[in-house]
């Protein structure tokens, strides 16, 4: 999961998808080039459902080299051949995940607001941690609401990889990549985009690398 030194774009599946059709739309917005990772975030469906939908977007992601993360499950993810499990705080504790996942495999964590969680955790080896919500977002409750500052001051003191997350578009997220986000993670910003979820992604990326100019 590496975005070398500009900020990435780690992507988000909806919710609900509709497996045939969403893989050909998947593998156009991969087909940008404008994604880093993927998060496959389903909710509301069988286990089964889950790993139909790993067994089909895991190949368009391993074939373009994007890690592909499941929230939520990782014995799932291990079983599956994710590269990786993204857990929140009333999902499978850091301790158990790793175990599952071992050291090769990525495990990221939802902090939130805490700066305390994301400091132990990542002192316990989390890859990544998450920040957010950043802004109003229709795509999940948010249970907080932060403000750059806490990526200024994780980056300040920590290496640890920090993802930014909540409601986050191109026209809002410069303040976010000027902070020291690692990782802008994204979902209606790209799947609800007007001009379609490939012009969204593009936009997010060209929107991340223009993030300075105005500065």
């Amino acid at each position: 999961m590496n975005a070398d030194d500009q900020t990435g774009l780690y992507l988000l599946t909806p919710p609900k998808i509709d497996l045939a059709v969403f893989s050909d739309r998947l593998k156009s917005v991969l087909d940008t080039g404008a994604i880093d990772c993927l998060q496959l975030r389903l909710k509301d469906i069988s286990d089964d459902d889950v790993r139909k939908a790993i067994d089909a977007i895991l190949p368009l992601c391993s074939d373009r080299d994007i890690p592909l993360i499941l929230n939520d499950r990782p014995d799932i993810a291990k079983k599956s051949g994710c590269d990786g499990v993204h857990i929140g705080e009333d999902d499978t504790g850091y301790d158990e995940a790793r175990a599952i996942m071992g050291d090769e495999h990525i495990v990221g964590v939802s902090c939130y607001d805490s700066r305390h969680r994301a400091m132990e955790l990542g002192e316990k080896g989390a890859d990544y941690v998450a920040f957010g919500a950043f802004y109003p977002t229709q795509t999940k409750e948010a249970k907080t609401s932060v403000t750059p500052e806490i990526l200024e001051i994780w980056t300040t003191f920590t290496t640890v990889p920090c993802v930014a997350i909540g409601g986050i578009t191109a026209e809002n997220l410069g303040p976010i990549v000027a902070a020291g986000a690692d990782f802008i993670a994204v979902t209606a910003g790209v799947w609800n985009h007007p001009d379609g979820p490939e012009a969204g992604a593009k936009a997010i990326k060209l929107a991340i690398a223009t993030a300075f100019d105005d500065l």
